[in-house]
């Protein structure tokens, strides 16, 4: 199966004719051969994005929201489709896929209703022969570089508002996952959007970016994914002054104080640690446990863990499907043993499992590690799979500490049943997500994104509309 690249409303493959190869992370099965696109076809792509940003902004709003919604309901009408496509070439059960098809959807529909609100303002002026005007226009032709974990929603979080503004975009999907993206793709010209709106390519991430980046045409990137590669894309963007947009790693702790709901406490933690195999941005990566709950806490999370399900995301009831690759499973081991070789103490888990035979070698057991210390990689590094590491605290402010004992700064969960203890806490942590006895935070109608090291701007609720439209202040003499 072979899949081609949408350019100015057309599918096309790339110059050179190379293709490289998308494949089932659970069995290692060939899934499709997509286009490798470099600079040429970026630079087409440009052009096409540019061409259409004039007649696209100049369209009401009334018609962006139009074929938004429409955009909204084809996702939804496919999303068993769309579902079933995410878990062969992502590995996420398929329960969770048809999740992120549903809350993909809500961030186009959201986008929808802000497009015919994106309202200017006017200022009273010092002097009665001025008017003082301030207009929301569109930043122009945007771009959006996404990962491989969400790879239906990283888009439409993205490219909703930018089409609803009035922007056009170019999208670069993760080279793991997008088969996703492409049939994503295909509604948008189902939708009606006019040919150069959507335009998507596959490839080389490197070749891509820097071509986006060294062309000014592109006045704005949206990118999801490492700090590191973060850090590199805001060195390259400071040729054209492009403005970014930074949704970068993350290193969440999760705070369960002496008088939290346990069982409320416990299903968020399944929630957000073992989702997509932990394989999430703001997923639990550092448990902080009051040390008066502290064994009630490891015991009942343990036997929460033992009814998770290992296998390939199409099977049913399965819970926890396979890590994305094999350099993901490197690194989950590595965490594991550095963890045991500096005082952790294995719960459960710990290593690879084998559902079944024909199955690759990436299934891994769910796992608890207690006595997590500030000298493990686990307290440090995002582990990014199914590892719960777990350290007793004694106070409030001991339980903050630690959590904030982070360059990074997207989201942080903590459980408590005190009013004042949870405005304070909320107050203190250096997050921009927080989960207060709510291991799910994430929803269109919010803002996300982080602080520090995991990166600026927002996405999400009608704070995404600043990021894809420049502000112009007018001075009108009468």
């Amino acid at each position: 199966m072979q899949t081609l690249n949408l350019l100015n409303g057309e599918w096309v493959a790339a110059e050179s004719g190379e293709t490289f190869t998308v494949t089932n992370p659970a069995t290692d099965e060939p899934l499709a051969d997509v286009p490798r696109c470099g600079a040429l076809e970026t630079t087409r792509a440009i052009a096409s994005a540019q061409r259409a940003y004039t007649p696209w902004r100049k369209e009401p709003a009334a018609t962006r929201e139009r074929l938004l919604r429409q955009l909204a309901e084809l996702m939804l009408r496919d999303r068993e489709k769309l579902a079933q496509l995410m878990t062969r070439e992502q590995g996420k059960p398929l329960a969770e896929a048809r999740g992120e098809i549903d809350y993909a959807a809500g961030f186009i529909d959201w986008a929808a209703g802000e497009a015919p609100r994106l309202y200017g303002e006017m200022i009273p002026a010092s002097s009665a022969d001025k008017r003082l005007l301030v207009l929301r226009q569109p930043v122009g032709v945007t771009a959006a570089i996404t990962p491989w974990n969400f790879p239906a929603a990283m888009i439409t979080r993205k490219l909703g508002p930018a089409l609803a503004a009035g922007c056009t975009m170019i999208i670069k999907p993760a080279r793991q996952t997008p088969l996703t993206a492409l049939a994503i793709g295909a509604l948008t010209l189902e939708a009606g959007f006019p040919p150069g709106v959507v335009n998507l390519l596959t490839g080389d991430s490197t070749t891509i970016t820097k071509a986006l980046f060294d062309n000014p045409l592109v006045r704005k990137v949206s990118f999801t994914g490492s700090t590191e590669i973060g850090q590199l894309l805001i060195r390259q963007s400071a040729q054209h002054v492009t403005r970014l947009s930074l949704e970068l790693g993350g290193h969440a702790p999760f705070i369960v104080f002496d008088d939290a709901d346990l069982e409320a406490a416990i299903t968020g933690a399944i929630t957000t640690k073992y989702r997509n195999m932990g394989q999430t941005c703001i997923c639990a990566n550092r448990f902080f446990i009051h040390h008066s709950i502290h064994d009630t806490f490891v015991e009942m999370l343990q036997q929460a863990v033992s009814t998770l399900k290992v296998g390939p995301g199409w099977e049913e009831g399965v819970r926890i499907g396979p890590l994305i690759d094999d350099t993901a499973v490197i690194k989950v081991k590595d965490h594991i043993q550095d963890a045991l070789n500096k005082g952790g103490k294995l719960c459960c888990g710990g290593s690879l499992v084998q559902p079944r035979d024909g199955l690759a070698r990436r299934f891994f057991a769910p796992t608890i590690i207690q006595n997590m210390n500030r000298e493990m990689l686990l307290f440090n590094e995002e582990t990014f799979g199914p590892v719960a590491p777990i350290q007793a605290f004694r106070t409030e402010e001991e339980a903050v500490a630690l959590a904030n004992a982070s360059p990074y700064g997207l989201a942080a969960y903590f459980y408590t049943r005190d009013a004042s203890r949870l405005m304070r806490v909320a107050e203190a942590l250096d997050y921009g997500i927080i989960g207060a006895n709510d291991g799910a935070p994430s929803t269109p109608q919010a803002p996300f994104g982080g602080i520090k090291a995991s990166g600026y701007g927002r996405e999400g609720g009608r704070y995404v509309m600043h990021e894809y439209t420049d502000i112009k202040y007018v001075s009108w003499k009468l």
